[in-house]
């Protein structure tokens, strides 16, 4: 195991994330709150400390560390491995798409790779750029502000049924100064979105079913629960909005849901839709787009 640096010798950034690295290896850590490994855990976490942006030089590497500035980073790994909180919610803060935001266990952790779909327009699925978005399940806010980024003249609608989630969503639409053009709404599904129409509907829910909840990483356990489970197979809430969501989509509206790994019961469950399951860089998956005009082909059968 990684030892606790002695406060009076000289420790360098390097060394301390080396530290970090075997302490976070030898606890047998999971990582997938936005890093993938344990030395990407510790940087996050010591930069955190010492207040160093996520493009630092790599000269920082050779610093020597303050004894107060080694005892505050270690004491943050140390509480990384004794209550296996992911590592944004010790700092309070997490990024998607290059942009910060603000989480607590009130929201889950974005990671979603909608990330990608945001910078790339979501093209060629929509033909123009956007000018009404739904950002549906929204948590944080995250990937409707960062869509609000993304297509500077949109309006944008952050929902969720969680009041807890929509605090968290009002901090970062403050933070991004977007309160202009970003709204955050309480809403079931569309209950509470009057009758408004959107050119496209991208949505995170929850997706988990309840064999993978029910074996999680404990990091996991520390999000909440509405944002993650979804009955048995993981799809009670994506039923329902593949049957209502055409009469929210404008005429050549677009749907883009991220159902992870129930996408082989969502396939299971509907054998005749048209997914069009999409592809990314990063190799992640479980993510759909459906247009409005499909949505009414085969109406039927979400019924």
């Amino acid at each position: 195991m990684a030892k606790n640096p002695n406060n009076t010798e000289s420790v360098t950034v390097a060394s301390m994330l080396e530290m970090g690295e075997q302490l976070f290896e030898s606890q047998g850590l999971y990582f997938g709150h936005g890093t993938t490994n344990a030395w990407d855990e510790a940087v996050y976490l010591l930069s955190f400390v010492l207040d160093l942006p996520p493009d630092a030089d790599r000269s920082k590497l050779s610093e020597i560390l303050t004894a107060q500035q080694q005892a505050d980073v270690w004491a943050l790994f140390q509480r990384r491995v004794d209550e296996r909180i992911p590592a944004p919610y010790l700092t309070g803060t997490a990024w998607f798409c290059g942009l910060a935001f603000n989480v607590d266990q009130r929201v889950i952790i974005p990671r979603s790779p909608i990330a990608e779909l945001i910078y790339n327009g979501f093209q060629p699925w929509c033909e123009s750029e956007p000018d009404n978005v739904l950002d549906l399940c929204t948590g944080s806010g995250c990937i409707g502000i960062a869509c609000a980024y993304a297509f500077e003249q949109a309006q944008v609608v952050l929902s969720d049924i969680s009041a807890d989630a929509l605090a968290i969503a009002q901090q970062n639409i403050a933070q991004h100064q977007l309160g202009d053009r970003v709204v955050a709404v309480q809403s079931d599904l569309f209950d509470g979105l009057n009758n408004q129409r959107f050119d496209l509907i991208v949505s995170n829910p929850p997706y988990v079913d309840a064999t993978d909840l029910a074996t999680m990483p404990e990091e996991y356990q520390h999000e909440p629960e509405l944002a993650l489970a979804s009955g048995v197979d993981g799809l009670d809430f994506t039923r329902r909005l593949l049957r209502e969501a055409a009469q929210r989509l404008t005429e050549q509206g677009v749907l883009v849901v991220e159902v992870g790994n129930s996408s082989v019961a969502l396939e299971k469950a509907f054998p005749s839709i048209p997914f069009l399951w999409l592809s990314f860089t990063e190799g992640d998956a479980g993510v759909f787009v459906l247009t409005r005009e499909q949505l009414l082909e085969f109406r039927e059968s979400f019924v």
